[in-house]
């Protein structure tokens, strides 16, 4: 697994069309949900990436999300567009991206709190890392979700 944390600007054009594709893959095929992704925010955030080589030794996605700096989509840090690909699933893969996610988060912006847009049925795993229920469920994009708040680090 080769993991990377990249700006937008130096996530290059091969890389980004693979990110663009595996969210696509995931959010709107998957998920059946027709939305608008690129939301221009993207260039303000930093992308965390796990991609592995198949048998062609064409890199692919398994794992993605991006960390919004406080004040670009909430008033604090964010966290979103969290995917595993499905092949990646159940590896215990979607819990290294969230470690290593909260730790970037962490050096990046330390008085931050975090903020996600939780799919309500992942309230579980979001909390084990410390992210506590800070909305009621509401629906987006025809799935219920929440926003959960995880506390600035200590230092």
């Amino acid at each position: 697994m080769e993991w990377m944390c990249k700006s937008f600007d130096a996530l290059g054009s091969p890389l980004l069309y693979r990110i663009l594709a595996a969210r696509n893959a995931v959010f709107v095929v998957e998920q059946q949900c027709p939305y608008q992704d690129i939301d221009g925010r993207d260039p303000h955030c930093l992308h965390l990436v796990a991609q592995m080589h198949d048998a062609s030794d064409v890199p692919q996605i398994a794992a993605y999300l991006r960390l919004l700096p406080p004040g670009l989509a909430y008033d604090e840090a964010s966290i979103g567009r969290v995917i595993t690909a499905a092949s990646h699933r159940g590896t215990g893969l979607g819990r290294e991206l969230l470690t290593r996610a909260i730790a970037i988060a962490d050096d990046a912006w330390p008085s931050s709190a975090l903020r996600i847009g939780a799919q309500a049925h992942l309230e579980a795993f979001y909390g084990a890392f410390g992210f506590v229920k800070a909305s009621e469920p509401y629906d987006e994009d025809g799935i219920q979700h929440i926003e959960m708040l995880r506390p600035p680090a200590v230092r």
